[in-house]
């Protein structure tokens, strides 16, 4: 076989070898290195064995890719997507410059393959040969690189449909993810808005155990204040005491002195029924002031029995002699409210078609300092609360004896057992308030409220003087709201309202 010998352009004349074109691009600045195999066959040296192909590179990250998929986030696996769509991208742009570097070697085969045919027809012999030699060598090497061509494309062919593949993957990962921000995002909504929710109730909860622990230490405190003064008062007497304690011998004697008028106005109107020579059949029996109860009783025992009677009472104003009746008020026992003051009080009882009236001695009294206490302490606090039990509620009997709590304001009139509200109103025409207009000895305590049509109460107090008072700060706060608060049919006159 004939060796080509690289040495022959010594032989040949410089002129007679053309120049290769400028219109060649080496991009390598070199010839690659090629070798003659088995048959003639012409084979490119790898140099560098051990570094993969492009499509090596691009199925091993895709199975890699395949491989870590179940592993993934969302978010990485867009971005690995991401990744592959680029590294196919650079494929696509390599394969492309490949196409550019296989068009210039074909141009320099040619123009390598017209040198060498030039230069055959102008040697001869052994220089003749070498030149046909080198000449198959270059066809040789043309029909590699067009074979080297259809590879290459048919692997451009499958880069871009890997890429296009990649694409795919990467809009439907970015969709994916899109979704799974959205829906994370609306998670994140609602726990915000739920830890806000429980942030706002603990907040309220806190303040509102808060407030109670104050309460607590402010009662504790005023007991301890109040004990203090009072062991004060016991081991240093003062003048405050002295004071308190003339008062209540005063209120002593003048209650004493009303029972004694009381008693004479009695007696007196007795001899006026004696001189009159009238049968005095019935009586009123108790104290005539407010905070007490008055009771028809029998004077003989040929009087008829009251329970068989038919009974009604009557205010009357002292001046005017004119009744007032009162409705409601049919039972023998009645105990007077504040309108009552100031007035006197008759009984009418009719039996067997005949009519007897009893009447008090004089108008009802005062309860002593109950009309200053009601002025200078009650009047100015915005809100008084009074502890009470619900005896009926819209005409039935209340099952339960728990004690509520009725408050008193400048607006409104409220009663409630802690959070449980049974009625809250505003003073308005439709409300009414007065005292219960019979029942036992504990009438006295006891008040009828109705807060609205279709609602009313009958509740009991823990005192007489707390039912009066309560009663007439209703009324005078009522009156400032211009509204007269009385009982069913009463005729409340501007006089009565802070007595």
């Amino acid at each position: 076989m004939t060796r080509v010998n690289l040495d022959y352009k010594d032989t040949m004349q410089q002129e007679v070898v053309p120049s290769v074109s400028d219109d060649a691009n080496f991009t390598l600045n070199r010839f690659p290195s090629y070798k003659i195999g088995a048959d003639n066959v012409i084979v490119e040296v790898n140099e560098d064995s051990k570094v993969p192909s492009l499509k090596e590179i691009v199925a091993k990250e895709t199975a890699q890719l395949l491989e870590q998929q179940k592993r993934l986030s969302v978010r990485d696996l867009a971005k690995k997507f991401e990744n592959g769509l680029a590294t196919a991208a650079k494929i696509s742009d390599e394969a492309k410059f490949r196409e550019a570097a296989s068009l210039d070697r074909h141009v320099l085969l040619k123009k390598l393959r017209d040198v060498l045919e030039s230069l055959r027809g102008r040697v001869a012999g052994r220089n003749k040969d070498d030149a046909e030699e080198a000449i198959t060598m270059v066809e040789a090497l043309a029909v590699q690189l067009t074979q080297r061509e259809g590879e290459l494309i048919q692997e451009n062919a499958e880069v871009k449909k890997l890429a296009n593949l990649l694409k795919q993957a990467t809009e439907e990962a970015r969709k994916i993810v899109e979704e799974e921000r959205a829906l994370a995002c609306a998670e994140i909504g609602n726990a915000r808005a739920a830890v806000q929710r429980v942030e706002q109730a603990a907040f309220k909860e806190q303040k509102l155990v808060s407030r109670n622990f104050e309460m607590q230490d402010l009662e504790e405190l005023m007991k301890e204040v109040q004990e203090a003064r009072r062991i004060k008062m016991l081991h240093q007497p003062s003048k405050v005491m002295d004071m308190e304690h003339e008062l209540q011998a005063l209120r002593i004697q003048i209650a004493e002195k009303s029972m004694n008028a009381i008693q004479l106005r009695k007696e007196l109107a007795m001899n006026k029924k004696l001189d009159d020579n009238s049968p005095h059949l019935y009586d009123l029996d108790g104290s005539e002031s407010l905070g007490s109860c008055l009771q028809i009783i029998l004077c003989t025992n040929s009087s008829p029995d009251i329970s068989n009677c038919s009974i009604q009472w009557f205010r009357i104003l002292s001046e005017e002699r004119k009744k007032e009746l009162i409705s409601g008020a049919i039972k023998p026992i009645y105990a007077p409210e504040p309108f009552d003051v100031g007035r006197y009080l008759q009984a009418e009882i009719i039996s067997n078609n005949k009519r007897v009236t009893v009447t008090t001695t004089g108008p009802i009294d005062p309860a002593a300092g109950l009309g200053n206490y009601v002025e200078a302490v009650l009047m100015r606090k915005a809100d008084t609360e009074f502890n009470v039990v619900i005896v009926q509620m819209n005409g039935q009997d209340y099952s339960s004896n728990s004690i509520h709590v009725f408050h008193v304001g400048k607006m409104r009139i409220k009663l409630c057992k802690g959070r449980n509200t049974k009625a809250d109103e505003q003073y308005s025409t439709s409300m009414q308030l007065c005292g219960v207009r019979g029942g036992g000895n504990a009438a006295a305590q006891a008040l009828f409220w109705q807060a609205k049509k279709g609602l009313y109460f009958t509740l009991a107090f823990e005192s007489d003087r707390e039912r009066n008072a309560a009663i007439m700060l209703a009324r005078r706060f009522a009156f400032d709201c211009n509204i007269m608060l009385a009982g069913p049919g009463d005729c409340a006159p501007t006089e009565n309202i802070s007595s």
